[in-house]
């Protein structure tokens, strides 16, 4: 009877890790990024992850049809400002399927950091992103250090707080 309990919780447990969503599991702590062939609007290849070791960088998956994020645009603009001479790379990363589509919410919403398409949409499934939009936090070692999904005014001081501290850790 007890090896029967037993047999039963570890096959409860292993079927409740399986459940776990696998990007916070591979994603959050001490794992770099995956690599991501990302380009510009104008088409051209962007810098891999390893370029930008030695920043704090704020990665952002977006699209032009997400309500949050047309709210969150303007946070990323003001961290760019606040931060960029101290560290901080906000890169945006469009998954619309048009690029026109990106370029028509940009041309109402002007930016003051790259944006990224993601043209074969496997950056996103790689990193697991799930809602809209997905922010992975990168610190200076190349970790991914914190993983938020979705935008709400409220939580922009937690986001700067986080920030703040990346930005002040030594590598």
């Amino acid at each position: 009877m007890i090896k029967q309990a037993n047999l039963l919780f570890s096959a409860s447990l292993m079927l409740c890790l399986s459940v776990v969503s696998p990007v916070r599991a591979h994603l959050e702590g001490n794992t770099p990024p995956p690599h991501c062939q990302l380009s510009f609007l104008d088409g051209k290849l962007a810098e891999g992850w390893e370029a930008m070791k030695g920043e704090v960088v704020y990665v952002d998956f977006w699209a032009s049809w997400c309500p949050p994020c047309v709210k969150s645009f303007p946070f990323m603009s003001q961290l760019t400002h606040e931060f960029k001479d101290k560290g901080l790379k906000v890169i945006a990363i469009n998954l619309d399927e048009s690029v026109e589509d990106a370029k028509e919410f940009l041309a109402k919403r002007p930016v003051n950091f790259p944006i990224l398409i993601d043209a074969s949409k496997q950056c996103a499934q790689d990193f697991g992103v799930i809602a809209m939009p997905s922010t992975y936090i990168i610190d200076k070692k190349g970790f991914v250090r914190h993983i938020h999904r979705g935008f709400r005014t409220g939580e922009a001081e937690e986001l700067r707080s986080l920030i703040e501290q990346l930005l002040i850790e030594e590598i």
